[in-house]
This record gives C-alpha cells, sequence and structure tokens, in this order.
C-alpha cells in the first residue's frame, strides 16, 4: 500500500518458519541471497540438482524417512513463497498510516483555524504597559475647550497648508500667511485689542485668499485664547453693529489680494473652544454689496475657512494635539 498517486507496493516479506515450528537462524543484511549449497554425494547416474529462480522451485516428493538430507527447497528460501508471514510489516505500514493521517487533520485544523475568539471567550485583559486611550474632556469642543487641555502652539503649516483648496466645488488660492505673537497687531479696535490681551491671547495666524475668478478676496485669521470663556468674549466685541472692531486684512503682493483692506467687506467671528476665528471679505474694486452680493462674500468666507481651519481645529478637539 503506498502513498497516494504511486502504484501499489509489495509488503515486504520476512523469512517464513521452518518445518519443526522455529525460525531459521538470523541472518546479515544478505538474507535474501541464496544458501550455499549442501554438499552431497552424487548419485551415479543422476545429474547435479540445478538451483531454480525464484518462485519457481519445483515441490519436492514426500521421503520415506525424515533421515533423508534436506532438499533444495529446503536449502533455498524465495521471498516469494507463499507461507507464514510476519505481522510486523503489517503494523508498520498502518502505523505510518495512522502518522500521515493524524498530519494531514493537524494541518487542516491550522488552516481553517480562525482568529477570532469562540463566543463566551474572555477578551484580553489591560495590562499596566498598556498605554491608556486619552478620554476627552466633556463639553462641545472636548480637548480644544482650554489650552490646558490643548496646549501646543499653532502653526501656519497645520491651519493653512495647502495653497489651493476647495470647498462646495469652489476653489480659492492662499496668496499670503503670516503669524503675529502681538496679538494686538492683527486686529482693528481698542476694544477688540484689550479683549484679546484679556483673554490670554499668544499667537494670532492670518491667510489671504482669493476665489478662481478674481473678484473675491479676504483674509481669514485664527487667535489662540486661554480659555472657551475668553474667546466667546472675544468674539462678541467684534459684533457690533458699527464694526469698528474687526481683524485686520492682510494684503498680498499679487495683482488681486493687494487690494485687500481698502473699500467696504463682510467681517466677522464665531469660537471654536478656546480659539476665535475672524474673517474679512471683500469685492477686489470694494464697492459695497447688495444683499444678494453679501451672500456670495459669506460662501467664500465659510468655504475658505471649511477648508483650511476647521478641520485642523476638529483634529484638536478629538486629541489635544497637532494633526
Amino acid at each position: 500500500m503506498g502513498f497516494p498517486g504511486e502504484p501499489p507496493r509489495r509488503q515486504p516479506y520476512v523469512q517464513p518458519e521452518s518445518p519443526a515450528g522455529q525460525m531459521p537462524p538470523a541472518r546479515a543484511e544478505g538474507w535474501f541471497d541464496p544458501t550455499p549449497p549442501v554438499p552431497q554425494s552424487p548419485v551415479q547416474g543422476e545429474r547435479p540438482v540445478e538451483s531454480p529462480p525464484y518462485g519457481n522451485a519445483p515441490t519436492p516428493a514426500p521421503g520415506p524417512s525424515s533421515a533423508e538430507p534436506p532438499s533444495r527447497k529446503q536449502a533455498m528460501w524465495s521471498p516469494y513463497d507463499e507461507g507464514p508471514r510476519s505481522r510486523r510489516p503489517l503494523f508498520i505500514a498502518l502505523g505510518a498510516l495512522a502518522v500521515l493521517v493524524a498530519g494531514g487533520v493537524g494541518l487542516t485544523m491550522l488552516v481553517n483555524s480562525d482568529s477570532t475568539p469562540a463566543p463566551g471567550t474572555a477578551a484580553p485583559t489591560r495590562t499596566a504597559t498598556d498605554p491608556a486611550i486619552p478620554q476627552p474632556p466633556s463639553g462641545k469642543f472636548g480637548f480644544a475647550g482650554a489650552r490646558t487641555t490643548d496646549p501646543y502652539a499653532l502653526t501656519l503649516g497645520e491651519l493653512f497648508k495647502h495653497k489651493k483648496v476647495s470647498y462646495g466645488g469652489r476653489s480659492y488660492l492662499m496668496t499670503v500667511r503670516r503669524t503675529d505673537k502681538k496679538c494686538k497687531d492683527a486686529v482693528v479696535g481698542e476694544k477688540l485689542q484689550k479683549a484679546l490681551e484679556a483673554a490670554k491671547c499668544t499667537q494670532l495666524l492670518r491667510a489671504s485668499f482669493r476665489d478662481a475668478s478674481g473678484k473675491i478676496i479676504g483674509t481669514v485669521g485664527v487667535a489662540n485664547l486661554k480659555t472657551s470663556a475668553g474667546a466667546a468674549k472675544v468674539v462678541s466685541v467684534g459684533a457690533g453693529k458699527s464694526r469698528k472692531e474687526y481683524l485686520k486684512a492682510l494684503p498680498g503682493k499679487d495683482k488681486v489680494t493687494k487690494f485687500l483692506g481698502s473699500g467696504e467687506a463682510f467681517a466677522g467671528g464665531w469660537r471654536h473652544g478656546h480659539y476665535a476665528v475672524m474673517v474679512w471679505f471683500q469685492f477686489k474694486d470694494g464697492h459695497l454689496p447688495k444683499k444678494t452680493e453679501v451672500k456670495q462674500l459669506n460662501q467664500a468666507a465659510f468655504g475658505t475657512v471649511d477648508a483650511t481651519v476647521t478641520p485642523a481645529l476638529e483634529s484638536r478637539s478629538l486629541t489635544g494635539k497637532r494633526p
């Protein structure tokens, strides 16, 4: 019995027992070699008996007495002769087959094993060395609710990373950006300057944009304050009808945004945790916008903020770190 895919094999044989019920004496590795001929006295008129090939030895006639010398059949044994065989090769073959079956079953179980724990299996417990997942503080703005939970300074690359941005199907081009550590230098109005100082403003970052048509231009600014309450105070100061307190426009050096700060504009702001977000948007020629045009300025202002500042501040709300 061979391995799958191989031709059948004959089982190995062992020496049969001798006629007297005893095994022939053990031989060395050449026990398949023919037994040396037994010296006999030739009988006159008879030919010497030749050694037949394996499996073709003639059956000797029964002798009249057990005292006669052993025949050639008894002197030479063939592995193909029929007769009692040892069961050891059969046990070895069955044992090898059992090992192969067990190995195949084990390999199948290993391949088909699922890493998902079975229902009812207890989940691994957290050890003292596992890093704890930070839980955001309660409140609308999470970690960004105060500088104590969001201590890292803002960067221009964080807020205004890309020169060209798009939002809502409209694209905007950034022409200039700047960071002011003296926050009062980036706003207009004494009340607003004092509100920033009272709120512990440490930096005010600005960037200027133009739309694809080149008709709408504007500046976006973000003030870093100590608390959310301080940011709310700053935003309320700049919400007056007189519009005497507002973000200072940041003119660019290009042909379009160099006109920023001249003429009428849409200005305002809102807070995101301890940050105050402020905007200044106008038409390039500075004309007083009509009601329908105010909507265009409003759309451009919120579009540029949502494409730049909003994702960065929302990331800080979740992690308290730079994105």
